[in-house]
């Protein structure tokens, strides 16, 4: 039998033949090994979760979790899937409703979710791996990597926190590309912007304005490829899901059948949203991932077994205050701020929705709080994270304000 460079990997994984270099709490890991290795370290024992588990009040939280949720699914329309967990603790996972509403076939723990522009999480930090990695420089240029790009002096900062300026893909191309060609794909969208007949008008100069724009994702996911020498399905899958154990987890387009098998589908009401024009097109959508693999996404960020400090610093650090709000963004991270002070961040989070999913991954480093709400009908409680917190912090007054979706 032959072996899969997979199966050797976890052969010497077991075996203790690879050398992993300890301390990776302090210091990002370098390597897949080094990944699986830190977060195996950083996760509770049995005696620790009990500890917590009663210090925290979880079997209380996770009753008034349960009696909210069947609230959302029954009076409101939710149907998806939840996932809360404190301090290591998962306090409340459920599975509500169908995989496909016409087919009523139920939903399960390992449901995979499109995530819509939560997949900007993933991009942002697969940049910024190769940071860490020294094989590129937030001020680097567009024209570095792609020198026929037709919009100039914008920066991989720029585009990570939504300050180049780029016109959005998708409104900016007339309608005869969707009449007369094939669907889009991240090559064919960056062909159109070079070969434009003529080019779309930039929104802004870059740096001037914060502007939320898909165009910056799929840029940056061409960025990943032409740097890593990989697509960019096998370096999100090679550098982040499989040492993170994200079993369920895939690029929209490009996965195996046994993984398409837990792929749900989106719907508005009751009517199934088909394919977008747009699906092909990933780095600002297009990640599909179980409740479960999106708390392993939250534990590997927040152990720092994947970015160190540092990097994990410059995710979190708000770059627009040209307008007082609580609301700003990181490079690939939405955040929310002190009412009172711009620049301290007191929630990281991001939601989307795209063709019937809703979906919401809100996180609270400080307080070791992770909330995971992927819907595959379009509903607004998804969106809903006062109430959730309200139950984590026990009802304390809270000056946290309602949260838009983040979409794409």
């Amino acid at each position: 039998m032959r072996l899969s460079p997979r199966h050797i990997f976890l052969f010497l994984l077991i075996a203790g033949q690879v050398f992993i270099t300890p301390g990776c709490s302090k210091k990002a890991a370098t390597s897949p090994v080094q990944v699986i290795e830190c977060i195996a370290k950083n996760r509770l024992t049995p005696q620790e979760e009990a500890r917590i588990r009663k210090k925290i009040h979880a079997d209380q939280k996770a009753f008034a979790l349960d009696t909210l949720f069947k609230k959302k699914a029954k009076k409101q329309g939710f149907n998806g899937a939840v996932l809360v967990a404190q301090r290591g603790v998962i306090l409340y996972q459920n599975v509500f409703g169908y995989a496909n509403i016409n087919l009523k076939d139920s939903l399960n723990m390992n449901s995979a979710f499109q995530l819509a522009s939560i997949s900007k999480t993933f991009t942002g930090t697969a940049v910024l791996l190769l940071a860490q990695d020294k094989k590129l420089k937030l001020q680097d240029r567009i024209q570095q990597f792609i020198p026929a790009f037709p919009y100039h002096g914008i920066t991989i900062e720029n585009l990570l926190s939504h300050r180049s300026g780029l016109p959005n893909y998708l409104y900016c191309f007339e309608n005869k590309r969707r009449e007369n060609g094939p669907a889009p794909t991240n090559d064919s969208i960056l062909k159109w912007f070079i070969e434009a007949d003529s080019l779309p008008k930039p929104y802004n100069r870059p740096g001037k304005s914060f502007s939320y724009n898909n165009s910056n994702f799929i840029i940056l996911a061409s960025i990943i490829e032409k740097i890593s020498g990989m697509s960019y399905e096998h370096f999100i899958r090679t550098r982040i899901f499989e040492p993170l154990g994200m079993s369920h987890s895939f690029i929209d387009t490009l996965a195996p059948a046994s993984l398409l098998r837990n792929r749900t589908t989106g719907f508005q009401g009751n009517r199934r949203r088909e394919r977008e024009f747009f699906d092909g097109v990933y780095g600002d959508k297009g990640i599909f991932a179980s409740v479960g693999d999106m708390e392993r996404w939250y534990f590997a960020l927040h152990s720092g077994c994947l970015l160190s400090k540092h990097w994990l610093n410059e995710a979190f650090t708000p770059r627009s205050f040209e307008h007082k709000s609580r609301h700003n963004y990181g490079l690939g991270f939405r955040l929310m701020t002190d009412p009172k002070e711009m620049k301290k961040v007191n929630y990281v989070y991001h939601g989307g929705w795209w063709a019937g999913f809703s979906t919401m991954l809100w996180m609270d480093m400080e307080a070791d709080i992770v909330i995971i709400v992927l819907g595959n009908r379009k509903n607004n409680s998804v969106y809903d994270i006062k109430s959730v917190m309200s139950i984590l912090e026990e009802n304390k007054d809270s000056e946290l304000e309602s949260v838009n979706d983040g979409g794409d």
